[in-house]
Order: C-alpha cells, then sequence, then structure tokens
C-alpha cells in the first residue's frame, strides 16, 4: 500500500476518494488535520490498484497547500488582473453572455473544459450549454487527448464504450500496447501487468512506438516504426491474418458487415511493403502477426502515440478490425481497450459536456433530440443538432470574431494546444473566462479568472478508462473565497434565469448527488445506463463499470458479450464519418450499411503525414509525457519532489545524430520548425532512432521557452479533429559561445573554465587529435550545460532499477 504522508503529529482521519491524476481510477484515502490535506494512501482493497499509486498520484495533495492558490475572481481591467468580489465577476460573466446572445447568438458561446473533473460537473455543463444557452460548442482537453477512442468506438460499434476492461488484462494471454506507454503514463496499469507477468509468465507483450520506451524495454516483441506509419503496420498486420487464415469466419459472417472492404484494402501490403514504409523488419511484421493470429485472448491498447496522429481514427478503427475478423471482443481476456489519458474524460463523453448528448444521444438523431427536450422539460426546438465542432475549429471561429464569450473550465489550453501562438491571438480576439486554482499561461490572456476548489475539496463521480465510475468525497473545505466548479455553474445558471417550457427553474438540484440521480434517469436504457447506481453502492463496491442497470446491478466487466452492437439507426450514438474524408453521414447512408446490431468493419487506407522532413527542417519532431509530470504542471510543478526530480524540459536526439552534429549532452540546443523554435539542454539517448527528436510537452511558460507546442503541427485527424502533435518536422542545433584565442588561452585551459573535457571540446569543434589552436583561432563552448537524466519510475523491477541508456556512456556530472 502506497503511502505519501506529512504531518506533525497523528493525523485526524482517512476519507475515501480516486486519484485525480491518470484515467486508472485508482482508490485512495486522503489524509487530513486541522482541515488541511495532509497525505494520501492507496486503498488496498480497491480491485482498481490494490494500493497502489504512481508517483503523480502520491504528490497531487501539494497542490491544495500551495501559497499560490488564488482566492478571490479577477477582472482584467487597465490591461492587468485585480481581486473582484464574486457578484462582480459573476454579474459580468452574465452581462457579457446576453450580450453575445444578441449580437452574436447561441453559437457565439463555447464551453472548453477539461478530463479531471466530476459527471455532475460536466452533465451541469451539458444542460446549461445545450438547453439554457442553446449552444452547441461544447468541448473539452479532452479533445487533445482521446478524442479518437471515441470515434473509432462510434464508427465500429455505433456507440462509446470500450468494450474491454482492465479485468481482462489479468486473464488475457496476449497484450498489445499500440503508441501507449504505460509505464510513464499509466504506471499502476502497468504494475498490475508486470506483476501477473513475473508469477505466470502472461500475457505475451507486443510493443509498438516510435520509441524505445520503458514500455518497450519490458516486451516480448518490440516494432519500432517510423513516424506516422501506425496504419501502414496494421493494415501489414491484417494481410498476414487474411493470408494465413487466422480469421473466425464464423464470427464474422454473424456478427459483422464489410469483411470484404478490408481484402480490398490490405491486399497491397505484404510484409514487403510494410517494411518499406515502417521501417520495420518484415519478418518482425510477421512475428507479429502470428502471435496476434493464434492467440486465444487478446487485449489491445492505444493512447496518444495512436491518437495524436493524421490517420488517428483509421489506425484504431483497424485494431478493432482486428479483434472483429478474429472473434476477440466481448469474451473474457478479450477486446480493445482504447484508453483515456484523464481521470474523467470519459465521463465527459458519457454526460453530453463534449460531442453528443447525454446518455450516449446522437445529436443527428430527432428521436433522441425529442427524448432530451423530454427528460429536461425544454421544446425541442431549443436543442442544436448536428455535428459537434473540437477545440481547433472553435479557435478558428475566435479568431474571425464568431465566439463573443469563451469559457474556459480548468485546462490550460495556452500550454496544451498546437501552434500556440496562433492560439494565443484567438484567445486575445474573445472575452475569456478562465476557471482554475491558480494563474496560468491562460490566463495571461483571460479577462475573468474564478478559482474553484480542487481534488478533495468537492464530492462527485468520475468515469476511468474501463468505465468504472467511481467516488469523490470531500476532504476538507476549500479555502475562503472558493467556490466549486459544480457551485459556480449554478450560480451562473441562476443569474442567468434558465427556465424549462413550463416557465421553471432548468435547474432544480443543488448538490451533486441530488444531480446525479437526475443524470441516472436521463440514462436510463442507454448504453451508459447508471440508473442502479448510487453513492453508497459506489463507496461500497469501491466502484463500478456501466451499464449498472436492474440487469447488471453491480457493473458490467466487459461489452458486447452478447455480440449485440449499438448499429441499429434509432440506436447508434452516431451515423459515423468518411473514414478517410471525415464527411458525416448521412441516416440513409449508416441505414444502406445495413449493420442492425452488427458491428461495421471498414477498409482503411493509409495515408502519409502532410508534413515530414526536408532540407530546412530534416528531423522529425515527436512529443510526449514523462512519469514524474501531469499534463502542463499546473498541479504536479508545485510538488517539491515532483519538480526536483524533472525540473525542465529538454530534447532527446539519438547518438548518431547527436555525433554528426557534435551536441554534447546536456548542452543548450535551439529546436526549430515552421511555427516556432524552443531553447532546451539536449538528451542525447539511444531510445529515439536517428531522425527522430522528442521533446515532452509539460514545460514551458511565454517566458522561458521551452514549450513544444512552439513547434507542433495545428492539422488535425479528420473524424476525430484530434491535433497531429506526433508527427511535424525541425531542426535541431546548439546554442554556443565563441572564444577567440588570446596569448594567456589554451585549449585545455578552455575546456577546464568551461566544465568540458578536452575530448567533449574536440567534438564540439569537430576538431581529430592532437587537439591544438593557435591564437586568433575561434572556439565555441556551450551558452549553458544542465544534467538531464531524468531517473524512471519502475517500482516492478527487481534488478537493474535504471535501466541501459546510451547516454550513460557518455558522463557527464555537475560541477
Amino acid at each position: 500500500m502506497d503511502i505519501n504522508l506529512y504531518s506533525q503529529g497523528d493525523i485526524d482521519q482517512w476519507v475515501y476518494s480516486t486519484c485525480n491524476i491518470c484515467s486508472i481510477g485508482c482508490g485512495c484515502y486522503i489524509g487530513v488535520k486541522d482541515n488541511k490535506i495532509v497525505g494520501i494512501k492507496g486503498n488496498e482493497d480497491h480491485d482498481i490498484n490494490r494500493g497502489r499509486l504512481d508517483p503523480k498520484g502520491e504528490n497531487q495533495w501539494y497542490a491544495n497547500n500551495s501559497q499560490d492558490r488564488l482566492t478571490t475572481p479577477l477582472i482584467r481591467k487597465d490591461g492587468t488582473l485585480q481581486p473582484a468580489s464574486w457578484d462582480e465577476a459573476m454579474n459580468l460573466i452574465v452581462t457579457r453572455t446576453k450580450e453575445t446572445l444578441r449580437t452574436i447568438g447561441s453559437d457565439g458561446i463555447a464551453f472548453y473544459s477539461t478530463g479531471q473533473g466530476t459527471l455532475e460537473t460536466y452533465y451541469t455543463i451539458a444542460k446549461i450549454g445545450r438547453a439554457g444557452l442553446r449552444s452547441h460548442l461544447l468541448d473539452a482537453n479532452t479533445r487533445l487527448c482521446t478524442a479518437t477512442t471515441e470515434w473509432c468506438l462510434f464508427q465500429s460499434f455505433g456507440s462509446d464504450g470500450v468494450p474491454s476492461s482492465f479485468e481482462d488484462v489479468d486473464l488475457t494471454d496476449t497484450i498489445m500496447f499500440f503508441g501507449h506507454n504505460p509505464a510513464e503514463t499509466g504506471t499502476v496499469f502497468f504494475e498490475r501487468i508486470m506483476e501477473r507477468k513475473r508469477r505466470t509468465g502472461k500475457p505475451y507483450i507486443i510493443a509498438v512506438d516510435v520509441r524505445k520506451t520503458l514500455t518497450a524495454k519490458e516486451a516480448d516483441l518490440f516494432l519500432q516504426l517510423k513516424p506516422g506509419t501506425n496504419l501502414a503496420l496494421l493494415n501489414g498486420i491484417v494481410h498476414l491474418l487474411l493470408k494465413n487464415g487466422w480469421v473466425d469466419k464464423d464470427f464474422i459472417g454473424k456478427h459483422t458487415v464489410g469483411f470484404e472492404r478490408i481484402h480490398w484494402a490490405t491486399e497491397a501490403w505484404t510484409p514487403s511493403m510494410a517494411e518499406t514504409v515502417t521501417g520495420i523488419p518484415g519478418h518482425i511484421i510477421e512475428m507479429a502477426a502470428q502471435v496476434i493470429g493464434k492467440t486465444n485472448s487478446l487485449v489491445c491498447t492505444t493512447l496518444q502515440g495512436a491518437y495524436q496522429t493524421a490517420d488517428a481514427t483509421s489506425t484504431c478503427v483497424a485494431i478493432n478490425n482486428i479483434h472483429l475478423i478474429r472473434g476477440l471482443i466481448g469474451k473474457p481476456g478479450s477486446g480493445p481497450l482504447h484508453m483515456a489519458g484523464q481521470p474523467s474524460s470519459s465521463g465527459n463523453r458519457t454526460v453530453g459536456g463534449v460531442g453528443t448528448y447525454p446518455g450516449n444521444r446522437n445529436p443527428g438523431n430527432p428521436k433522441h433530440i425529442k427524448e432530451m427536450a423530454e427528460l429536461w422539460n425544454v421544446n425541442t426546438s431549443d436543442l442544436e443538432v448536428g455535428p459537434e465542432k473540437g477545440i481547433e475549429e472553435i479557435v478558428h471561429l475566435m479568431e474571425i470574431g464568431k465566439i463573443g464569450l469563451f469559457w474556459n473550465i480548468n485546462t490550460n489550453p495556452m500550454a496544451s494546444l498546437p501552434n500556440r501562438q496562433r492560439a494565443k491571438k484567438a484567445f486575445e480576439n474573445t472575452f475569456v473566462v478562465v476557471q482554475d486554482p491558480f494563474l496560468t499561461e491562460t490566463t495571461e490572456v483571460a479577462d475573468i479568472v474564478l478559482p474553484p476548489a480542487i481534488w478533495g475539496e468537492k464530492e462527485g463521480t468520475m468515469e476511468n478508462a474501463d468505465r468504472t465510475i467511481n467516488l469523490l468525497t470531500k476532504a476538507v473545505d476549500p479555502p475562503n473565497g472558493i467556490k466549486s466548479d459544480f457551485g459556480i455553474l449554478l450560480d451562473f445558471a441562476k443569474r442567468m434565469g434558465f427556465k424549462d417550457k413550463d416557465g421553471k427553474p432548468l435547474i432544480t438540484y443543488e448538490t451533486p448527488e441530488q444531480c446525479f440521480e437526475e443524470w441516472k434517469k436521463v440514462s436510463k436504457g442507454r448504453p451508459s445506463d447508471m440508473s442502479a447506481a448510487t453513492y453508497e453502492k459506489l463507496k461500497k463496491y469501491n466502484g463500478l463499470r456501466w451499464p449498472i442497470d436492474e440487469k447488471h446491478p453491480l457493473g458490467t466487466p466487459r461489452l458486447y458479450s452478447d455480440f449485440k452492437f449499438h448499429t441499429f439507426p434509432d440506436d447508434a450514438q452516431s451515423y459515423g464519418k468518411d473514414l478517410f474524408t471525415g464527411r458525416p453521414r448521412t441516416k440513409e447512408e449508416f441505414e444502406s450499411m445495413q449493420a442492425n446490431g452488427r458491428a461495421i468493419l471498414y477498409g482503411t487506407h493509409y495515408v502519409p503525414p502532410l508534413e515530414q522532413p526536408r532540407e530546412e527542417y530534416p528531423f522529425w519532431l515527436t512529443t510526449g509525457r514523462l512519469v514524474w509530470h501531469w499534463h502542463t504542471r499546473t498541479k504536479t510543478g508545485r510538488s517539491p519532489y515532483l519538480q526536483m526530480i524533472a525540473p525542465e524540459g529538454y530534447a532527446e536526439i539519438n547518438i548518431v545524430d547527436a555525433e554528426n552534429l557534435g551536441i554534447i549532452p546536456g548542452e543548450l540546443v535551439k529546436v526549430s520548425s515552421p511555427r516556432g523554435s524552443i531553447k532546451v539542454p539536449a538528451r542525447v539517448v539511444d531510445t529515439v532512432q536517428p531522425g527522430l527528436i522528442f521533446v515532452p510537452f509539460h514545460y514551458g511558460t511565454w517566458e522561458n521557452n521551452q514549450s513544444a507546442n512552439e513547434l507542433t503541427v495545428d492539422f488535425t485527424d479528420p473524424l476525430s479533429k484530434q491535433p497531429t502533435f506526433k508527427q511535424c518536422s525541425c531542426k535541431i542545433k546548439p546554442v554556443r559561445n565563441k572564444i577567440m584565442i588570446s596569448e594567456n588561452q589554451t585549449f585545455e585551459n578552455i575546456a577546464e573554465i568551461n566544465g568540458l573535457s578536452l575530448e567533449e571540446l574536440a567534438k564540439i569543434n569537430q576538431m581529430i587529435p592532437p587537439y591544438r589552436a593557435d591564437i586568433g583561432d575561434q572556439i565555441e563552448v556551450p551558452l549553458s550545460r544542465a544534467n538531464v537524466e531524468i531517473p524512471p519510475y519502475m517500482p516492478y523491477r527487481n534488478i537493474e532499477r535504471y535501466p541501459h541508456f546510451s547516454q550513460a556512456e557518455l558522463p557527464f556530472e555537475k560541477e
């Protein structure tokens, strides 16, 4: 049982809760003393984590006690944010809202929320946004994170809801981590898998990634592919499954439609062709296909390496195809497990805070719109219809003056959006409300800042990556002057005077639990039915997976065990989109597929990334996460331990590339793309392939020039509208001072003064032995140098706790 506690004397109590960092949904207890959070420990009875916590989870509570928390609203006056009362701030929001409704209309107001909130907050956003404001512009930072999960599930199965669960990783013979590095992004989940593997030898692990990640180092088979070639690899694997007859023809015939399209789309993808495109040797692709083709059970997980690409939805649909043609879905130990990134990003989708209507209802289906109108007691004509708009589309609307008010809740888009300089200009063109406990990069462009309560200071429910609904219990009161997100939204609704069609208040609930009871009625009969759930039951059983209904009062471990899918036209959550162009399908087009309860198979067509390395920008750039930090470090950066262990950004470069460019470990380099540049220390490693630069996206204020999103491109996947953070072009060069050799200087002297060995100084200046420099010669030395060896977190290892990185052969020590 992991524990992190800091207290003078005994604490007052341990309060039941759920971790609020990643999507695993670990049960925990919050340590409280004198109405202050002083620690956390894992819940050893919780089936998800069994007492474990990851390092971010263990340290999340430091943010609650941070001295720089905001405790009063702020309003921008004369160019600066100044303290204001809640009445002043909320009345100004109401004034701007009504002005926007009058001058632009309902779709002049946008909400951009988080994946770290509660279902009750998300549901309230949905009700206010759709039935109160009549806006269709509801999105969240889940668009950047896991929107592709939703869209690949729509396409294949007709509805959101990941088919398998964490139970299945305890049962499966084979796991494929596809663009997913759980050793760093979901450590407790990975520890669970590794503990079983040590004990039983199972599961067989396949890892697919452009980097030799910590997960890849534990895999039985690692496929290191070129950036932007995910779908090419999967087409090659499917080609071999079909060629060798490793398919379940009976399952395909009874429970799917569209099988003929797969044959046509993958016919040309021989191992030779797949090798040419992906860079993976053909015999390795054949080994992977054989394992996948012959295994009795299979779980495939995906995350950002699959989602943040130009063909994200097609890639994840191809993984669904593999499960369907092998008949490995709806069975113990089998099914696609498309992961979420944040603790409740799935919940935001489920209750309608983004995208579709609450309870997996289709915004393009008049029947579903009518149901929602009846449930909310509003006129059908008051509810917006049609496909949602993602944040990149909303940014464009901001640019052209079509958004009058942008309400940003608990996310930091000025650090997390791609091509952030473009986004910044759009935000400066709009009236922006920011709801955040701290000043961030985004409050720099805010007109109003509202300080909300954070984890441990509010109650509600969250939905993790495998549909488990967990309970958050309030452990302490928030600091004076702070309101919960839920309370802020209720206050706004009351001030706006939102009414139903009978003239009664649109929102009648006053507490999160009352809101959950209303949501249960909305969910009844839909895929995410929670009608049999209660706060008490969620706490008693340490979370339950939906559907939680009369038939499944204690939840459902996996979906589609009856092989019946949500593809009847009046059941489907979406009619889907054309897989190649992203054009929304009509109801008639969907009906013509005649799925009617069967899963849908698609031909998947590979298209290379639009932006690729070229003469001026010869490297690939990819971004990602570290085990030690979360998102833009708004919370984890306030943990002394986490900040100390990983204090700044860096750029990983392969040893071969570093040798060619004369770059030494730790020296300052400038990484540039067609959109901007950053200056960070270099980390010389063998974990990235030659030609690839990796930059973690957690870092970068407006001042320190370390933000990866100065570089990233804002192209999106045509279906999920998820940005392609994983592929763009860049160049890299060292940032150095030049020293003129004088009479009193020697080569050895310059090396010593700058903390360099003779070999390092020679490498920088591309010299060969014997090293000498004459008076008047110019010698380059690094402008600065830092130790950027980031220690891995691997509690599941008994030996070699710090695995071999080739940088270890290039030692650098602090002075």
